[in-house]
């Protein structure tokens, strides 16, 4: 059973279990004496409310840690949890406080990046010092031994929490390479196929075209030379030969006509096991170019916008639409991202640049702070085929609609990145 959870929800799991056991001597320190008066350590309703405030939050922040985007009420509630932890220290007279810090410190890693979840963890420590000088009269220096005994546990902790965190991102990364894997092999076997059927049409056309053609001009010279019965098989012969000729003819067109690259089969499984995106890709039913080197650029664009909703955009919906307009494949990206003030091109949209310039592409960003970025391109061919049927199909991966639109939230600021 256990092999079946994943590293977020079994920490997830035990921190909550580490919470709940923790009611029982809670429960203890706050019972009376034998003689009817309180217990000197005894524990009020405060320290209840902090344990109880602590356990929300602690459920709150650890529910879908691997695939959950953090905003400012996470970070707010975080600081609530680490300062309920040393108010339970502090309303109890003991340490069971620092414990909760203990379980707070697996979920760091998740929350803030590394540097600040080290000072994070740092200052929760240094604060649960006076606790123990005025809760539990430690002296200065005992309390700071204290303090540092209990931070190599917390350590501890926050480095498995942190491992666990970088193994789910070695998982994401694995699952994102193989759906481009699959995808780079449905294009290589699709180009297999096109560059098969054109070589086996090229040889019947240059082969077996050129010899029937041959075979029906000596035959139509043989029916001027010939008479009689002779003259008639001649004839009959000639005609097969036009008739066989013209088969071959038609063969050859019909291999020409599926003789395009099928980028639907290409595209979809870029869609497939997005860790923590939605893809609803919404294209044509019947896609098909015939130029392998233009379906190779459509589909490294497709993978680069992907990549960018996933690790810079902090996006969980992505929309991709593919359309025709005239002679070019067009493709406009709308992710429900972070967004941005001015969009920055990286390496990743400077290389869709130059693949896109080498075919006279154009490519157009827009963003706005919380409006989530917006992505089209155009992609001409230039006299290679294309093969469309105007319906259109959502792919695998279709999200319901959103009602806010990417660019509601304020006046987007376009960015037109035209390739020379």
């Amino acid at each position: 059973m256990l092999s079946r959870l994943d590293h977020a929800r079994l920490l997830r799991y035990a921190g909550l279990f580490t919470w709940a056991v923790i009611v029982l001597p809670l429960w203890l320190i706050s019972r009376p004496v034998e003689d009817g008066e309180a217990a000197s350590i005894g524990a009020g309703w405060p320290a209840w409310i902090a344990w109880a405030i602590f356990g929300f939050g602690f459920a709150w922040l650890s529910r879908a840690l691997d695939s959950r985007r953090v905003n400012l009420a996470d970070y707010v509630l975080l600081a609530l949890m680490i300062g309920s932890a040393v108010a339970l220290s502090y309303y109890s007279n003991s340490g069971l406080g620092v414990l909760l810090l203990m379980v707070a410190a697996c979920v760091l890693p998740w929350l803030l990046p590394l540097p600040a979840s080290i000072a994070v963890l740092v200052l929760s420590e240094i604060v649960v010092i006076p606790v123990y000088t005025r809760a539990l009269g430690f002296m200065w220096f005992e309390a700071v031994m204290q303090s540092v005994l209990y931070a190599g546990f917390t350590c501890f902790v926050f480095a498995t929490g942190y491992v666990a965190r970088q193994q789910v991102l070695a998982r994401d990364e694995q699952r994102r390479l193989n759906a481009e894997l699959r995808a780079t092999r449905a294009l290589l076997a699709e180009s297999v196929r096109v560059n098969e059927r054109t070589r086996i049409s090229r040889e019947l056309h240059d082969l077996l075209g050129h010899h029937l053609t041959a075979l029906s001009l000596n035959l139509e010279v043989a029916h001027h030379l010939v008479s009689g019965q002779a003259q008639e098989h001649v004839t009959q012969a000639h005609t097969l030969a036009k008739l066989l000729l013209s088969d071959v003819r038609e063969a050859v067109s019909r291999l020409r006509e599926d003789d395009a690259i099928d980028m639907r089969a290409t595209l979809l499984p870029l869609a497939d096991n997005v860790p923590g995106l939605r893809i609803d890709m919404d294209m044509p039913l019947t896609f098909l170019v015939d130029d392998p080197e233009r379906a190779h650029v459509l589909l490294r664009c497709t993978q680069e916008i992907i990549t960018n909703a996933v690790r810079h955009a902090e996006a969980t919906l992505l929309r991709l639409r593919y359309s025709f307009d005239g002679d070019a494949v067009t493709l406009e990206a709308r992710d429900d991202g972070r967004g941005a003030e001015v969009a920055v091109a990286g390496n990743g949209l400077r290389g869709m640049r130059e693949r896109l310039a080498a075919y006279g592409g154009v490519l157009e960003i827009e963003t706005a702070p919380g409006s989530g970025f917006t992505v089209r391109l155009r992609l001409p061919m230039d006299g290679a085929v294309l093969a469309h049927d105007e319906g259109a199909d959502a792919g695998p991966a279709t999200a319901p609609p959103q009602d806010r639109a990417p660019g509601e939230g304020g006046a987007p600021r376009h960015h037109p990145l035209e390739v020379p």
